[in-house]
């Protein structure tokens, strides 16, 4: 299976692992966009206003454009540990043990500005990108990224669960892919799709699907591993479900 989840805009940076090698990421056709990206973006770094105003940072944020400007120099860690927040944090990827961490890594994948799609494992920089981004040298990302991921996602035959979130799930479709709401549900038996636990559910769900041994191949197996692990979960579609708070 993959689960796609939403990146963050807060990375952790250092690691130890060698610079940036876009052959050691997931999906190889995406390499000349993602070659593309990083270059347009460190190129956009000797401009520090000039980032600024397109990454939508303050001045106080001139080090997140720093970070870009050593995005070919810079070491990496695996992608599950660079991004952070909530969802991470519920994650919590550190308390996994040895052989939950690799099925994280392979069973996990963040949506990028930068990289399209990486794996959980796979080794990553410190970078500022949005999904929702325009660089002056290239335009808005989406018109870069739908004809090239896309494909590629559509050539994945696992079976995919769609967590992105709003400005990742435009960059490409997934046709096949499962997704899951976060709701909450009010004594009337109505629900309302939630944005402030929103992120921690879905972290929670992404570690119930690390921790178990078990590897979902269907929208009913994702129901019982989520149940297994304390979540309320009910199929709402052939491809989609409702993930309660």
């Amino acid at each position: 299976m993959l689960v796609l989840l939403p990146p963050s805009e807060t990375k952790a940076i250092g690691g130890s692992g060698a610079p940036l090698d876009h052959a050691e990421l997931i999906c190889p056709e995406l390499n000349p966009v993602r070659e593309k990206i990083a270059n347009a973006l460190v190129e956009l770094a000797s401009d520090v206003p000039g980032s600024l105003a397109a990454l939508a940072l303050s001045e106080r944020q001139a080090d997140e454009v720093a970070r870009n400007a050593e995005l070919h120099r810079s070491p990496t860690m695996p992608a599950l540990s660079r991004y952070t927040g909530v969802l991470y944090d519920a994650l919590d990827v550190p308390t996994l043990k040895r052989g939950e961490r690799d099925r994280a890594h392979h069973r996990l994948a963040v949506a990028s500005a930068l990289f399209g799609v990486v794996r959980g494992g796979d080794p990553i920089p410190a970078y500022r990108l949005s999904g929702g981004s325009a660089l002056p040298a290239l335009g808005p990302l989406g018109s870069l990224w739908r004809p090239a991921l896309e494909p590629a996602l559509a050539t994945i035959d696992d079976f995919v669960v769609d967590l992105r979130s709003g400005p990742y799930a435009t960059l490409a479709k997934i046709p096949h892919a499962v997704t899951v709401r976060v709701v909450s549900e009010d004594a009337a038996g109505v629900r309302k799709a939630v944005s402030h636990f929103n992120k921690a559910h879905k972290g929670l769900l992404a570690r119930a699907l690390s921790t178990s041994r078990a590897e979902p191949k269907n929208l009913n197996g994702l129901i019982r591993v989520a149940r297994t692990a304390g979540l309320r979960m009910e199929k709402t579609g052939d491809r989609t479900a409702d993930l309660f708070t």
